[in-house]
């Protein structure tokens, strides 16, 4: 081990930091200390090498586990590793069947999935869009070509544990497996680490990477990009990049699944008589709305196929939801003296039988309950 600081101290993290934070932690520090940026710096160059054991550990929950309750004993190579290391019964499976299967042992060390928020309008879920994303990963040094060796060298098998990557360590009776402290699980070391990676196979780098976000994605559709991850250590296979997706507010609409609402206002006039309204569609083409004679506020009119598209599980759009329009019915604000005299007009006449029948059936309800209070 290279130091004896603690290691949630060298990532500067609390105890209960999560995988998170760790991580964003790390790779802050990484790049402070990384000896690219201090030439010459042994004392960056072992800090370096310090924080990078503390994150390999607290990264991994097993690991972590153990240090949190044992410190370093916990996590430290000893004891119990026979000439062939100790294998389970799932390592003597492997090791049989596998030179039939195609399947053998896998390189551990298989690169993490990272998260990208990606926000939209409802106008790009609408039609889908190419997102152009940038981010900082852990990308296959170029150098070694994520060997981690320095170029002309090659790994060798680990001595801890003979290449299988596993230790057995003995515990009163039981004898328990558990990842190889020297090698950390990849069966091998490299005596001559690259000078890029300094034998991680890895670098942190930024990375531009296109995709194609489906039209109809909603606020939290989770989109999977495989293997655009975070490069594997040592040859290990990349982790998968998963997009979030958050729509932002819209001035108009609101959503539910594949139904677009829309809140609009109509004048007392149209209310009255009907007519027909436009509403403007996401597709950039207008959603003309027949309004019938006497409609309510509130009352809602639904225009078919005129919604949000249907997005399906392979990504592509099987139809679209609908467009329901609320109406609000407004009360003119500034009257003309010849329109005041026409409402007037109109009011000497409005109280034909059955012109209000909501006002009617409230004031009869009014009517009774003062009734059975008088009794």
């Amino acid at each position: 081990m290279t130091t004896d600081i603690d290691y949630y101290e060298l990532l500067e993290c609390e105890r209960t930091a999560d995988d998170g934070t760790l991580k964003s932690s790390y790779r802050r520090l990484a790049i402070r200390w990384h000896p690219d940026k201090n030439p010459g710096d042994h004392a960056a160059e072992a800090k370096f090498k310090a924080i990078s054991e503390a994150y390999d550990v607290l990264k991994d929950p097993q690991k972590r586990a153990a240090y949190d309750r044992y410190g370093k004993a916990g996590v430290q190579g000893g004891g119990g590793a026979g000439p062939q290391g100790f294998g389970g019964f799932s390592d003597i499976f492997e090791d049989i069947f596998g030179q039939f299967t195609g399947r053998g042992r896998q390189p551990s060390g298989r690169g993490q999935d990272l998260r990208y928020d990606l926000e939209m309008t409802f106008e790009e879920a609408f039609a889908g869009k190419t997102a152009n994303l940038t981010m900082e990963v852990a990308a296959i040094c170029t150098t070694c070509d994520g060997r981690g060796a320095k170029p002309g060298t090659t790994a060798k098998a680990c001595t801890t544990c003979r290449g299988q990557g596993k230790v057995g360590m003995r515990q009163g009776m039981f004898m328990v497996e558990r990842t190889c402290p020297t090698c950390h699980g990849s069966g091998q070391i490299i005596p001559e680490p690259c000078d890029t990676c300094h034998g991680a196979g890895r670098v942190e780098r930024e990375k531009s990477l296109e995709v194609k976000v489906p039209a109809g994605v909603d606020d939290g559709t989770r989109i999977r990009v495989a293997g655009e991850g975070e490069a594997g250590q040592r040859g290990a296979g990349p982790g998968d990049l998963y997009i979030f997706v958050a729509l932002k507010p819209h001035t108009i609409f609101k959503r539910e699944g594949t139904t677009l609402f829309a809140h609009v206002p109509v004048s007392i006039t149209t209310a009255a008589l009907g007519g027909e309204i436009e509403v403007p569609g996401l597709d950039k083409l207008p959603a003309t709305i027949k309004v019938p004679a006497g409609i309510q506020s509130g009352k809602q009119l639904r225009v078919r196929g005129r919604g949000m598209p249907a997005l399906a599980s392979n990504g592509r759009s099987t139809g679209f939801g609908d467009l329901v329009v609320q109406v609000d019915v407004e009360t003119p604000v500034k009257l003309s003296k010849r329109q005041r005299e026409l409402l007037e007009e109109f009011q000497a006449l409005e109280a034909g039988e059955g012109n209000f029948p909501a006002q009617s059936g409230f004031f009869a309800k009014i009517k009774g309950m003062w009734s059975e209070l008088t009794d």
